[in-house]
C-alpha cells in the first residue's frame, strides 16, 4: 500500500528557473522533492498542480507524492522538510493525507492568481521584488472596464507565449477582479488552467489601458485577433502570484 499526501507549498521565485525541474538551474520542485527525500528517508517524485515561470511567486502552490510510509507526525514532518529548506524562500506550509487518485494537476478544478502593482513615484523597499512598480499615475476605472474583455471562453493566442506547449489556446476565465487599497493595485484572475505567461500579458496589456495608450475595449480586437504581437509586453514576474488551487 501507498499513501498519498498533498502539500502546499509557498515560495519567492526570485533566483528560481520556475517550478519544474530542468536541465541547469534550482527549480522549486527539485529543491523540496530534495527535502521531502531527506526528511522521510525516501525518495519520493513530486507532482506539482502547475508550472509557474521563472521569477513567479505562490502562496498556494499545490503538490502531491506517494510514500510507502504512513507519515503520522504531521508536525515533524513540516519541520524536518522546512529544515531543509532553511537556505530558500521556500516553505512547506500544510501536509494533508488524500486518497489514491488525488492528483495535485488533473484533480484541480479552478486556479486564482494575483497580480500586484505599486502604483506611486517612490522606490520599492518593502515590496522589492515582489511587486510591479509603476511611477505614471494608473486610471483604475478604464482598467476595470478592460479587465471585463478577459472573463468568459477566448481563445487566448495574442496572450500565450511562443514557447507554451500547451494543445489548445481556448481558456475560460470565470472571474477577473481589481481592487486598490491606497497605491496598492491588486489584480485577480480565475480559471481552470492558465496558457504560459497568459496573466503576466494580461496584466500587461491593463497597464497600457491603465497609462491611456489604449482604450479599453481595445483588448476584445487583441484577443480576436490572436496574434501575439498585438499583445502588450507581458509584466515583469515578481508581481506574479499562485494564491490557490482549488479542488
Amino acid at each position: 500500500m501507498k499513501y498519498n499526501y498533498q502539500i502546499i507549498i509557498e515560495y519567492l521565485g526570485k533566483n528560481l528557473i520556475g517550478w519544474q525541474i530542468q536541465k541547469k538551474g534550482q527549480s522549486i520542485q527539485g529543491i523540496v522533492q530534495r527535502a521531502i527525500s531527506k526528511a522521510i528517508k525516501k525518495k519520493i517524485k513530486l507532482i506539482g498542480s502547475g508550472r509557474t515561470d521563472a521569477g513567479v511567486n505562490a502562496e498556494g502552490q499545490s503538490a502531491n507524492f506517494f510514500c510507502k510510509n504512513e507519515i503520522k507526525d504531521h508536525f515533524k514532518f513540516l519541520s524536518s522538510v522546512n529544515f531543509f529548506l532553511k537556505k530558500y524562500q521556500i516553505s512547506v506550509i500544510a501536509l494533508k493525507k488524500r486518497n489514491s487518485l488525488f492528483h495535485a494537476r488533473h484533480s484541480a478544478k479552478k486556479r486564482l492568481y494575483e497580480y500586484i502593482i505599486i502604483n506611486r513615484l517612490a522606490k520599492l523597499s518593502i515590496d522589492q521584488d515582489r511587486s510591479w512598480l509603476i511611477k505614471k499615475k494608473l486610471n483604475i476605472k478604464k482598467m476595470k472596464k478592460a479587465l471585463r474583455y478577459f472573463t468568459g471562453t477566448h481563445n487566448f493566442s495574442a496572450l500565450r507565449s511562443s514557447s507554451c506547449s500547451a494543445k489548445s489556446p481556448i481558456r475560460t476565465i470565470t472571474h477577473a477582479g481589481l481592487k486598490i487599497v491606497n497605491d496598492k493595485i491588486t489584480i485577480s484572475f480565475e480559471s481552470e488552467s492558465f496558457l504560459q505567461k497568459q496573466v503576466r500579458s494580461m496584466v500587461g496589456c491593463l497597464k497600457y489601458v491603465g497609462e491611456n495608450k489604449w482604450k479599453p475595449d481595445k483588448i476584445k480586437k487583441i484577443i480576436k485577433s490572436k496574434k501575439r504581437d498585438e499583445c502588450a509586453p507581458p509584466a515583469p514576474p515578481e508581481g506574479l502570484y499562485l494564491k490557490k488551487v482549488f479542488y
